[in-house]
């Protein structure tokens, strides 16, 4: 019987474990490993989110780059098939919140999220890229609806010259023709 992963083992990736990100680079182990202090400044920097919204939460790697969050504490590491949910992509040049992500926690964004009419909220929901002035900063937004009174977000888009980007994956996208 395995006495579980020696110290070799926990300072690399590994597809089939979970590892709780360190709390600030000084504790990393792992190269390019994101720290806990980042993604939350990530989200404060860019989405206006305060750093306190995430105290409740632990945030988790498995295999390279997919970010998890989860609203508890647990061991490090595990081995099971899921934790929470993901919420970032960080193994690329500029990391990409999930669509889950900006649908649980976009309410408490209060900088690049893009309120669209209902029209455009249709096509984004449809997975269609569109032309769409802004203002704000290019990059990854949260695209979000107001629906009777209250800012709801869609999803994740991508803001570049002029055009937004539906980030929704393929499965989630849906078709919001109505016949009203």
């Amino acid at each position: 019987m395995s006495e579980g992963p020696d110290a070799t083992d926990l300072a690399a990736n590994d597809g089939q474990r979970f590892d709780r990100l360190p709390a600030t680079e000084s504790e990393r182990t792992v190269a390019g490993r994101a720290t806990r202090e980042a993604v939350v400044a990530l989200f404060a920097d860019r989405f206006g989110i305060p750093p306190a919204t995430f105290d409740e939460y632990t945030f988790w790697e498995k295999g390279a780059g997919k970010i998890w969050i989860y609203g508890g504490e647990a061991p490090t590491p595990l081995e099971i098939e899921a934790i929470g949910m993901t919420c970032l992509r960080t193994r690329q040049e500029h990391w990409k919140p999930t669509t889950d992500f900006a649908q649980r926690f976009g309410r408490h964004a209060t900088e690049c999220v893009i309120d669209l009419d209902r029209e455009a909220a249709r096509r984004f929901a449809s997975g269609e890229d569109q032309e769409l002035a802004w203002d704000g900063d290019w990059g990854y937004l949260i695209a979000a609806q107001t629906v009777a009174d209250r800012l709801e977000p869609l999803g994740i888009g991508l803001y570049v010259h002029g055009e937004l980007r539906s980030m929704v994956p393929k499965g989630r996208q849906r078709d919001l023709t109505s016949s009203r």
